[in-house]
């Protein structure tokens, strides 16, 4: 593909092919999103110190990178990815073709501080780099904001918003700006993809030495780098004689906290370091993206799992029942034909108790672990309904139900809560029936306890979410 470009005018060695030129495109635009959302996820546990630089992520990312690049075109000749391409920038001579290919030829490393770029070009190239995609993304940002959904709407909802004629300076240009967004633009968006456009095939028929309209403008075209570059890059590299190193002045220190250290030694290592991190991370960020797509992380996950007995969920705050129900349960688990006993519908003794309305609420007994036991080889009982369990969903709790009743539950709509609010028995059991006069059977709960509206069944506990808060589980 490199050679797409030579077609039409020779072969060119230092010439970079399209595709090279937009691989290094691309990769610099995941630069800032990555950061992003690292930011993003420091933030969250960090929110107090990194709010605000997650508000100005923009703002500094464009001062890090203008350090970043400036250093690395004065070192380098080319960007920080470019450099990573082994690409550079350089000047474009004004002569006839352009070109001095025996020059080239015969005295590389003269024509290569010939081309090398001057200070004014290397802050040109630092607004195309910085300055530019900077803009670029602040105007997208804004026409999402205050554009896109009111084109959406069409022109008879932007005629509401008129000028403000009495309006203070700054509603007037915020009017101004808007309108810009509004109706100008999109075209310039559009004629901005349509030069970049432009200016690509021109770079891949070889009908054009700049594959992009900003570096026509600057004067200034992306090339490979040739021997003499890594000579001089070599060179720079030795560190230098201690003769030619100037010692520490009458009253300076070598701390690695004076500015002379952190200038000429420091700085300089911990941009350079750049060049190395960001083949590693790009393996690393590969490495996860493999890891995560294929089967090999769920098999190894699924084996480590198997023979795994989790027992049920603790959930604190749950009474713990009397010491004689706790005997009598005992009994009953010796005898093999007895089923664990339940509660009546008005819960045990000391039923949870609502912090706001100071009521005891509605729950039911959670499975224990004797019943857990007996249907390992049986269906799963549900404590609601206390039967073979349909459609499985789990509660934020971590308690299983049947979808049903823990649906109609959360959302108050259950029988067994309808029925405990009227005063009835529906969905007792045989020998709890009789109890219920002892609770006050007959008689209506209202304003006396919570029905568990929007709380789990077993806990009593809020569902945040209600009823979408609900997850089913997979089998």
């Amino acid at each position: 593909m490199e050679f797409m470009t030579s077609l039409q005018g020779g072969l060119d060695d230092q010439k970079p092919s399209l595709f090279e030129l937009l691989s290094e495109q691309q990769l610099a635009s995941l630069i800032p999103p990555s950061l992003r959302y690292l930011l993003a996820v420091a933030t969250h546990r960090r929110p107090r110190y990194l709010l605000r630089v997650l508000n100005s992520f923009d703002e500094l990312y464009a001062l890090l990178s203008l350090a970043v690049e400036r250093y690395y075109l004065r070192s380098y000749g080319g960007g920080f990815t470019e450099n990573f391409y082994g690409l550079k920038r350089e000047r474009v001579l004004r002569i006839t073709g352009g070109e001095a290919k025996r020059a080239r030829l015969g005295a590389p490393h003269e024509m290569r501080e010939t081309l090398k770029l001057r200070r004014g070009d290397v802050w040109r190239n630092l607004a195309v780099m910085v300055l530019l995609p900077y803009v670029k993304r602040k105007l997208d940002e804004s026409y999402d904001v205050h554009a896109a959904s009111v084109n959406m709407l069409g022109p008879t909802y932007r005629d509401r918003e008129q000028y403000p004629v009495d309006g203070t300076v700054r509603q007037r240009i915020m009017w101004l700006y808007k309108w810009f967004l509004r109706t100008v633009y999109p075209s310039v968006n559009a004629a901005y993809y349509f030069s970049l456009l432009a200016f690509n095939l021109a770079y891949l028929f070889d009908g054009s030495k700049y594959h992009s309209p900003w570096l026509w403008l600057i004067g200034t075209r992306m090339r490979r780098m040739n021997e003499a570059d890594s000579r001089a890059r070599a060179l720079a590299a030795q560190p230098k004689p201690a003769a030619s190193t100037p010692g520490a002045r009458p009253g300076q220190t070598n701390s690695i906290f004076s500015p002379r250290v952190m200038t000429q030694t420091i700085y300089p290592r911990l941009l350079s370091s750049l060049s190395i991190l960001l083949p590693t991370s790009i393996f690393a960020l590969k490495f996860l993206e493999w890891w995560h797509a294929s089967d090999f992380a769920r098999q190894l996950s699924r084996k480590a799992n198997e023979g795994l007995e989790l027992p049920p969920p603790i959930i604190s705050g749950l009474p713990s029942p009397p010491k004689a129900k706790r005997n009598s349960q005992a009994a009953d688990d010796n005898e093999s034909n007895e089923k664990p006993a339940s509660r009546r519908d008005s819960g045990i003794e000391q039923p949870p108790i609502s912090s706001k309305t100071h009521l005891p609420i509605l729950t039911v007994p959670a499975p224990t672990s004797a019943s857990s036991a007996d249907s390992s080889n049986t269906a799963a009982v549900c404590p609601i309904c206390l039967g073979e369990m349909v459609n499985p969903t789990a509660a934020q709790t971590g308690f299983v139900y049947c979808y049903t009743c823990i649906y109609k539950w959360v959302d108050g709509s259950h029988p067994r809560q309808e029925a405990f609010m009227e005063g009835s028995a529906v969905g007792e059991k045989e020998e709890d029936q009789g109890s219920t006069e002892e609770s006050g059977g007959g008689e209506s709960r209202v304003g006396k306890w919570e029905s568990g509206v929007g709380r789990d069944a077993v806990t009593g506990r809020r569902v945040l979410g209600g009823t979408s808060g609900l997850r089913r589980v997979m089998v």
